[in-house]
Protein backbone atom coordinates (compact mmCIF):
# COMPACT_ATOMS: atom_id res chain seq x y z
CA UNK A 1 0.00 0.00 0.00
CA UNK A 2 1.47 3.27 -0.81
CA UNK A 3 2.36 5.73 1.76
CA UNK A 4 0.97 9.60 2.35
CA UNK A 5 2.56 12.55 4.14
CA UNK A 6 1.34 12.84 7.64
CA UNK A 7 0.31 16.45 6.71
CA UNK A 8 -2.52 15.21 3.71
CA UNK A 9 -4.26 13.80 6.89
CA UNK A 10 -4.87 17.82 7.74
CA UNK A 11 -7.45 17.77 4.96
CA UNK A 12 -10.46 16.90 6.65
CA UNK A 13 -10.30 19.40 9.01
CA UNK A 14 -9.00 21.97 6.59
CA UNK A 15 -12.00 21.46 4.66
CA UNK A 16 -14.09 21.39 7.52
CA UNK A 17 -12.74 24.90 9.28
CA UNK A 18 -12.09 26.77 5.73
CA UNK A 19 -15.63 25.80 4.85
CA UNK A 20 -16.95 28.53 6.87
CA UNK A 21 -15.00 31.19 5.45
CA UNK A 22 -17.42 34.42 4.37
CA UNK A 23 -16.86 35.72 0.66
CA UNK A 24 -16.60 38.69 1.19
CA UNK A 25 -12.88 39.51 2.79
CA UNK A 26 -13.92 42.57 4.78
CA UNK A 27 -16.70 40.62 6.40
CA UNK A 28 -14.48 37.77 7.14
CA UNK A 29 -11.45 40.32 8.58
CA UNK A 30 -14.30 41.56 11.04
CA UNK A 31 -15.39 38.29 12.00
CA UNK A 32 -12.30 37.58 12.83
CA UNK A 33 -10.77 40.40 14.93
CA UNK A 34 -14.47 40.47 16.82
CA UNK A 35 -13.04 36.91 17.85
CA UNK A 36 -9.90 37.40 19.21
CA UNK A 37 -9.69 37.60 23.43
CA UNK A 38 -5.51 38.45 22.92
CA UNK A 39 -2.80 39.39 21.41
CA UNK A 40 0.80 39.18 21.67
CA UNK A 41 3.39 36.32 22.13
CA UNK A 42 0.83 34.38 23.72
CA UNK A 43 -1.99 35.45 22.02
CA UNK A 44 -4.76 34.46 19.26
CA UNK A 45 -3.26 36.48 16.36
CA UNK A 46 -1.27 34.14 14.18
CA UNK A 47 1.27 37.08 13.52
CA UNK A 48 1.28 38.99 15.89
CA UNK A 49 4.28 37.56 17.23
CA UNK A 50 5.02 39.91 19.97
CA UNK A 51 8.60 42.22 20.47
CA UNK A 52 10.22 44.05 18.36
CA UNK A 53 13.27 41.79 17.14
CA UNK A 54 11.27 41.03 13.31
CA UNK A 55 10.92 44.81 13.55
CA UNK A 56 14.57 45.62 14.11
CA UNK A 57 15.51 43.68 11.02
CA UNK A 58 13.80 45.42 8.89
CA UNK A 59 14.94 49.10 9.88
CA UNK A 60 18.40 49.51 8.19
CA UNK A 61 16.07 49.12 5.12
CA UNK A 62 12.92 51.58 6.58
CA UNK A 63 16.43 54.16 7.40
CA UNK A 64 17.40 53.45 4.14
CA UNK A 65 14.38 54.32 2.03
CA UNK A 66 11.89 55.88 3.81
CA UNK A 67 11.92 59.98 4.21
CA UNK A 68 11.95 60.19 8.43
CA UNK A 69 10.20 63.42 8.38
CA UNK A 70 6.89 62.27 6.83
CA UNK A 71 4.19 60.78 8.50
CA UNK A 72 4.23 56.37 7.64
CA UNK A 73 1.28 54.88 6.97
CA UNK A 74 0.55 50.84 8.57
CA UNK A 75 -1.95 49.29 5.50
CA UNK A 76 -3.54 46.54 7.41
CA UNK A 77 -2.61 47.05 10.77
CA UNK A 78 -4.36 44.80 12.76
CA UNK A 79 -4.01 45.57 16.50
CA UNK A 80 -1.08 48.25 15.61
CA UNK A 81 1.65 45.93 17.02
CA UNK A 82 4.05 47.19 14.44
CA UNK A 83 2.00 51.32 14.00
CA UNK A 84 3.40 51.43 17.51
CA UNK A 85 6.95 50.45 16.80
CA UNK A 86 6.67 52.72 13.34
CA UNK A 87 6.37 55.63 15.83
CA UNK A 88 9.38 55.65 17.64
CA UNK A 89 10.53 56.30 14.02
CA UNK A 90 8.59 59.32 12.29
CA UNK A 91 6.53 62.29 13.79
CA UNK A 92 3.00 60.26 13.11
CA UNK A 93 2.32 56.46 12.48
CA UNK A 94 -1.19 55.92 11.04
CA UNK A 95 -2.55 52.64 11.40
CA UNK A 96 -5.75 51.69 8.55
CA UNK A 97 -7.35 48.37 8.40
CA UNK A 98 -10.67 47.14 7.06
CA UNK A 99 -12.28 45.80 10.03
CA UNK A 100 -13.52 48.37 12.77
CA UNK A 101 -12.57 45.64 15.66
CA UNK A 102 -9.09 45.43 14.66
CA UNK A 103 -8.53 49.89 14.61
CA UNK A 104 -10.39 49.54 18.37
CA UNK A 105 -8.49 47.24 19.84
CA UNK A 106 -5.60 49.31 18.22
CA UNK A 107 -6.64 52.07 19.85
CA UNK A 108 -7.03 50.78 23.28
CA UNK A 109 -4.12 49.06 22.72
CA UNK A 110 -1.83 52.18 21.99
CA UNK A 111 -3.29 54.89 24.04
CA UNK A 112 0.07 55.53 25.80
CA UNK A 113 1.25 57.25 22.93
CA UNK A 114 0.72 60.62 21.43
CA UNK A 115 1.76 60.41 18.07
CA UNK A 116 -0.41 57.16 16.89
CA UNK A 117 -3.68 57.52 15.18
CA UNK A 118 -5.73 54.92 13.60
CA UNK A 119 -8.43 54.88 10.69
CA UNK A 120 -10.63 52.15 9.27
CA UNK A 121 -10.53 52.30 5.56
CA UNK A 122 -10.61 49.30 2.86
CA UNK A 123 -7.37 50.89 0.74
CA UNK A 124 -8.54 48.29 -2.24
CA UNK A 125 -11.46 51.17 -2.84
CA UNK A 126 -10.81 53.60 -5.37
CA UNK A 127 -10.13 57.51 -4.03
CA UNK A 128 -9.23 55.55 -0.87
CA UNK A 129 -5.57 57.09 -0.94
CA UNK A 130 -6.76 60.43 -1.34
CA UNK A 131 -8.93 60.18 1.43
CA UNK A 132 -6.42 59.66 3.85
CA UNK A 133 -3.88 62.07 1.88
CA UNK A 134 -6.20 64.66 2.67
CA UNK A 135 -6.36 63.67 6.49
CA UNK A 136 -2.48 63.24 7.11
CA UNK A 137 -0.76 64.80 3.51
CA UNK A 138 1.43 62.60 1.61
CA UNK A 139 3.38 60.04 3.90
CA UNK A 140 5.24 56.64 3.43
CA UNK A 141 3.69 53.42 3.59
CA UNK A 142 4.40 50.50 5.70
CA UNK A 143 2.51 47.15 4.59
CA UNK A 144 3.30 44.03 6.11
CA UNK A 145 1.02 40.59 5.33
CA UNK A 146 -1.32 42.41 3.49
CA UNK A 147 -0.98 41.24 -0.56
CA UNK A 148 -0.41 37.54 -0.15
CA UNK A 149 -4.06 37.57 1.10
CA UNK A 150 -5.36 39.22 -1.96
CA UNK A 151 -6.48 38.42 -5.22
CA UNK A 152 -4.43 40.05 -8.18
CA UNK A 153 -7.12 42.93 -8.93
CA UNK A 154 -7.10 43.71 -5.53
CA UNK A 155 -3.00 43.77 -5.52
CA UNK A 156 -3.00 46.35 -8.21
CA UNK A 157 -6.11 47.88 -6.72
CA UNK A 158 -3.92 48.43 -3.90
CA UNK A 159 -0.94 49.57 -5.34
CA UNK A 160 -2.65 52.42 -7.00
CA UNK A 161 -4.02 53.42 -3.41
CA UNK A 162 -0.62 53.52 -2.33
CA UNK A 163 0.65 55.70 -5.24
CA UNK A 164 -1.94 58.18 -4.76
CA UNK A 165 -0.70 57.95 -1.03
CA UNK A 166 2.76 59.01 -0.73
CA UNK A 167 2.79 61.51 -3.89
CA UNK A 168 6.50 62.22 -4.67
CA UNK A 169 8.43 62.14 -1.54
CA UNK A 170 6.67 58.99 0.08
CA UNK A 171 7.84 55.06 -0.18
CA UNK A 172 6.42 52.15 0.01
CA UNK A 173 8.00 49.25 2.46
CA UNK A 174 6.21 46.00 1.92
CA UNK A 175 6.50 43.10 3.61
CA UNK A 176 5.00 39.52 2.65
CA UNK A 177 5.42 35.82 3.55
CA UNK A 178 6.72 34.37 0.51
CA UNK A 179 6.44 30.09 1.54
CA UNK A 180 6.83 28.36 -1.44
CA UNK A 181 5.32 24.87 -0.57
CA UNK A 182 1.81 23.64 -0.92
CA UNK A 183 -1.05 24.84 1.43
CA UNK A 184 -1.00 22.20 3.61
CA UNK A 185 3.22 21.73 3.73
CA UNK A 186 2.83 25.53 4.97
CA UNK A 187 0.50 24.90 7.33
CA UNK A 188 2.53 21.56 8.78
CA UNK A 189 5.35 23.77 9.20
CA UNK A 190 3.31 25.96 11.49
CA UNK A 191 3.03 23.57 14.11
CA UNK A 192 -0.17 21.63 12.91
CA UNK A 193 -0.32 17.65 12.96
CA UNK A 194 -3.23 15.02 12.76
CA UNK A 195 -5.27 15.69 15.71
CA UNK A 196 -3.75 19.03 16.66
CA UNK A 197 -4.27 22.69 15.27
CA UNK A 198 -3.18 25.26 17.38
CA UNK A 199 -5.77 28.00 18.53
CA UNK A 200 -3.79 30.79 16.42
CA UNK A 201 -3.58 28.87 13.39
CA UNK A 202 -7.42 27.92 13.74
CA UNK A 203 -8.73 30.78 14.26
CA UNK A 204 -7.05 32.13 10.92
CA UNK A 205 -8.05 28.73 8.62
CA UNK A 206 -11.51 29.32 10.04
CA UNK A 207 -11.87 32.80 9.37
CA UNK A 208 -10.13 34.14 6.59
CA UNK A 209 -9.38 34.14 3.37
CA UNK A 210 -6.90 31.78 1.81
CA UNK A 211 -3.54 32.96 1.92
CA UNK A 212 -0.87 32.87 -1.02
CA UNK A 213 2.62 33.85 -1.31
CA UNK A 214 3.94 37.09 -2.44
CA UNK A 215 7.77 37.45 -4.33
CA UNK A 216 9.65 39.67 -6.49
CA UNK A 217 7.46 37.93 -9.65
CA UNK A 218 4.13 39.02 -7.38
CA UNK A 219 5.44 41.81 -7.16
CA UNK A 220 6.12 43.37 -10.36
CA UNK A 221 2.51 42.18 -11.30
CA UNK A 222 1.05 44.50 -8.24
CA UNK A 223 3.74 47.04 -9.37
CA UNK A 224 4.57 47.60 -12.73
CA UNK A 225 7.85 48.59 -13.81
CA UNK A 226 6.71 51.88 -15.72
CA UNK A 227 4.80 53.41 -12.60
CA UNK A 228 7.65 52.02 -9.82
CA UNK A 229 11.11 52.01 -9.09
CA UNK A 230 12.56 49.46 -6.60
CA UNK A 231 14.99 50.42 -4.65
CA UNK A 232 16.02 47.63 -2.77
CA UNK A 233 14.31 44.17 -2.05
CA UNK A 234 15.38 40.55 -1.40
CA UNK A 235 14.53 37.98 1.51
CA UNK A 236 13.95 38.29 5.07
CA UNK A 237 11.83 36.13 8.29
CA UNK A 238 8.92 36.85 9.15
CA UNK A 239 7.63 35.49 12.61
CA UNK A 240 4.12 33.95 14.02
CA UNK A 241 3.36 33.20 17.72
CA UNK A 242 4.62 30.08 19.32
CA UNK A 243 2.85 26.98 18.59
CA UNK A 244 5.22 24.42 19.25
CA UNK A 245 6.47 23.01 22.91
CA UNK A 246 9.97 25.22 22.15
CA UNK A 247 7.72 28.52 22.87
CA UNK A 248 9.77 30.31 20.26
CA UNK A 249 8.05 32.30 17.58
CA UNK A 250 7.66 30.18 13.85
CA UNK A 251 9.49 31.42 11.36
CA UNK A 252 8.16 31.81 7.82
CA UNK A 253 10.57 33.12 4.80
CA UNK A 254 9.29 36.08 3.64
CA UNK A 255 10.04 38.86 0.70
CA UNK A 256 10.91 42.55 1.49
CA UNK A 257 11.18 45.61 -1.10
CA UNK A 258 11.16 49.14 -0.96
CA UNK A 259 9.68 51.18 -3.73
CA UNK A 260 9.23 54.65 -5.40
CA UNK A 261 7.04 56.24 -7.89
CA UNK A 262 9.02 56.82 -11.07
CA UNK A 263 6.49 60.30 -11.06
Amino acid sequence: MPTFPKKYFLLPAIIKLSSGVPRDRNVAWENYWHRIQSTGSDGDVLWDAGGSQEFNSYLPGISRTLDPDLPVIDVGCGNGAFTRLLAAHFPLAVGVDVASSATSRALNESAHLSNVDYRTADCTVPGAGELLAADFGHANVFVRGVFHVLDPAARSALATTLESLIGSRGRVFLVETNYRGDALSYISRLGAAPGRIPKPLELAIGGLPKPGHFGPTERQAAFDDESWAVLEDGPVTINAVAMRAKGEPEQIPGYYAALAPRH
